[in-house]
């Protein structure tokens, strides 16, 4: 992850200018559809996917996603529902927006053969909608693909185990490079290919059964989905030159909710002891409004725990009042770095206003921070935001271990898919005589389509 060192004006810390150019902020939209999403191209929560699931509001989905409601109190009870349920939530005319219930014969609704993920009304809205769909038809296929196998996540099927590192982080530039030091690995992805629940998978889906290579690259994106988040920590250890062998290190994860911590297991964040063989000890925490309770709602440490050992553990509470409940009084370790995966700092003025007494915190204590972010624009904007904070920006770019498994936003599945973490943003304290982040680079990038 290299740094680009792109600078600031000297500000004082009380100084009231604004950029030139402010980020667009909007409230959270609602479409026709029922969803709401505060980026137009991040996948939302929909009133209708709710409704498939027989669950009234968000509440519940959130009480289910805790595990404090059993899914046939949502009508299902086999493999077979589970699937059903999870397909529904996608049946609607992506030309005409209507839902299945608006039809006269609601099984009329007919998926695309191609990318077997989105479902038209009649082949008028077909033929009409092909100009637009078939830019994408392609990785539309991948991400239906995925949304399947990634249940193998859950089975703990996927990751399969991984190998130390045989290289220096600064030396692994890609996911390339990380799939080659993963000793067996054909033997591994085999087994998972061969094994009862992805079987138990193509037995009830509905689907037919892709190819063999199709299913193994499909386990691989997932791989890499699931790795991203620790090696992403690893790269910002590294870039802020973090020692991990004199003494031991504590990283916060900070806005964390159920997308970090469902059925996250103690073992998830191993791949650092991978990269940082003979540490001295992490600890991750991660922290936040929505974090589910599990295997990781444990308290933080107050002494450090064995070394070469990783230490996950969650904390539901803004951070701003685990800072002062526990960190200020010693119940927590101070970090040594703090990351926010898709703190969507953009996304409408509430979200910021949430943000700030934290951003403001981690600038005042001059604490090392990594931001990641879907998409080059929303870079842009959060840099801008940033800024406008006067936060010291260290480093941002593309992100070499961004996941490779596609995201598709809901309410519009023609739009081009986006990559969990595939952005990034380091910044540290308050900013000094730098000058401002390269903003006409990331325009004429994004002009590019870059």
């Amino acid at each position: 992850m290299a740094h680009r060192n792109k600078g600031m004006t000297s500000k004082s810390s009380h100084s009231k200018k604004k950029p030139a150019e402010e980020p667009v902020i909007t409230s959270p939209s609602m479409d026709s559809l029922g969803f709401q999403a505060m980026d137009s191209n991040v996948p939302g929560l929909s009133q209708v996917i709710l409704k498939k699931l027989n669950m009234k509001s968000y509440d519940e989905y959130k009480s289910a996603m805790e595990g404090k409601k059993p899914g046939m109190d949502f009508g299902i009870r086999t493999y077979f529902d589970m699937f059903q349920k999870m397909e529904d939530t996608f049946k609607f005319c992506a030309e005409c927006k209507k839902l299945p219930d608006a039809l006269p014969d609601p099984r009329s609704l007919r998926r695309c053969k191609r990318c077997q993920n989105v479902y038209y009304c009649n082949s008028e809205c077909q033929r009409a909608n092909w100009p637009v769909h078939k830019k994408l038809c392609k990785k539309l296929r991948l991400v239906a693909l995925d949304r399947l196998v990634e249940w193998l996540v859950f089975t703990g099927d996927i990751p399969f185990p991984t190998a130390t590192w045989t290289k220096c982080i600064q030396e692994v530039k890609s996911w390339e490079d990380w799939f080659s030091m993963q000793k067996h690995l054909e033997e591994k992805l085999s087994t998972i290919l061969t094994g009862r629940y992805m079987n138990i998978l193509w037995a009830n889906v509905g689907k037919p059964k892709p190819e063999e290579g199709e299913l193994l690259e499909s386990v691989k994106r997932l791989t890499t989905d699931f790795q991203s988040r620790p090696i992403t920590i690893g790269l910002g250890l590294h870039a802020f030159d973090i020692d991990l062998y004199t003494k031991p290190v504590t990283v916060h994860v900070i806005g964390a909710s159920h997308i970090e911590t469902l059925n996250t297991r103690v073992t998830d964040y191993d791949e650092l002891t991978r990269a940082f063989p003979g540490h001295q000890g992490i600890e991750v925490v991660m922290v936040g409004a929505n974090v589910v309770d599990g295997p990781i709602m444990r308290p933080p440490l107050t002494a450090f725990g064995p070394r070469g050992r990783v230490y996950l553990s969650s904390y539901k509470a803004l951070y701003p009042d685990f800072w002062e409940s526990q960190v200020e009084t010693h119940q927590a370790a101070r970090p040594d770095l703090v990351v926010g995966f898709h703190p969507g700092l953009h996304a409408c003025l509430d979200v910021m206003e949430g943000w700030l007494p934290t951003l403001l915190l981690l600038r005042d204590y001059k604490i090392p921070t990594l931001f990641t972010v879907y998409s080059e624009q929303e870079l842009k904007y959060s840099l801008k935001i940033l800024t406008e904070l006067e936060t010291q920006i260290t480093g941002y770019g593309a992100n070499p271990f961004a996941s490779l498994k596609p995201e598709q936003a809901y309410s519009n599945p023609n739009k081009s898919p986006v990559y969990c973490s595939a952005y990034y943003i380091m910044c540290h304290g308050l900013a000094g005589t730098r000058d401002e982040p390269d903003m006409e680079g990331l325009e004429r990038a994004e002009d590019r389509g870059e």
